[in-house]
């Protein structure tokens, strides 16, 4: 079996690193990438001593160059890429009134054009190999604005649409490209600290399991070709939609 890689752009301690397992337990080497190289260390070693194969890798994903380098990295001297998963997390909340250029900026940045450069540099590798994945995780904002949510629900839209757009031009050519609807709040410790009431039902299940996600994401990944995917929300039974 010729090994692959899956790149997980965004490999937090939550979502990004439950896919970073997942696909590890699946027989990727999981390319774990954040802007601190230091903090994928625990989780590089926890896949490792579950006997999976990771590498941590820093990079920031808004900087084409080092996008650019990221891939061509894996490619070469790692294993060719099967999936890409963009999990970059923006999500702020800010009043319009006060909503800086600089954090407005920032958060497409996050959200959304770092989410083309790797959708573009994913496509360049793939579609010569006619087969890949390539995985978007979106949230509610990618569907409706919400008060104080303008900067992260613009992005998201974008995202949301880069999606749909790269899934009709590479479907045909054998490029898997999905767009996850996560909505619903995620057991993180963000999640935890600042919600705390929220956090409390995850007694009951509701709020979304990070390692849940991470095995949607494992079934997207390995649908047959005749019954893709495009969008798959999530979300806990006692979510309102």
């Amino acid at each position: 079996m010729t090994e692959t890689s899956a790149l997980i752009i965004g490999a937090g301690d939550a979502t990004g690193g439950a896919i970073a397992r997942r696909f590890a337990k699946g027989g990727y080497i999981t390319v774990c990438t954040r802007r601190n190289q230091d903090q994928l260390q625990p989780l590089v070693a926890q896949i490792v001593a579950a006997g999976g194969r990771a590498v941590g890798l820093g990079s920031d994903a808004r900087d084409e160059d080092q996008v650019i380098d990221l891939f061509n990295r894996v490619e070469t001297e790692i294993a060719p890429i099967g999936a890409v998963i963009f999990n970059i997390g923006a999500n702020v909340y800010f009043g319009i009134e006060d909503t800086t250029a600089r954090v407005y900026r920032k958060v497409w940045e996050m959200a959304a054009f770092a989410g083309f450069l790797a959708g573009r540099e994913a496509a360049r590798r793939m579609v010569p190999r006619g087969k890949g994945t390539i995985i978007f995780t979106g949230a509610t904002a990618s569907l409706r604005g919400s008060a104080g949510f303008s900067a992260f629900a613009s992005a998201k839209f974008a995202l949301r649409a880069l999606a749909q757009s790269m899934a009709r031009e590479l479907g045909p050519k054998g490029i898997h490209v999905a767009h996850s609807i996560i909505d619903g709040a995620i057991d993180t410790a963000w999640i935890a600290e600042n919600f705390p009431e929220r956090y409390k039902l995850k007694e009951q299940d509701g709020i979304v399991d990070p390692e849940a996600i991470a095995e949607a994401y494992w079934q997207l990944h390995i649908q047959p070709k005749s019954a893709w995917t495009h969008e798959l929300d999530l979300r806990p039974w006692m979510e309102k939609f």
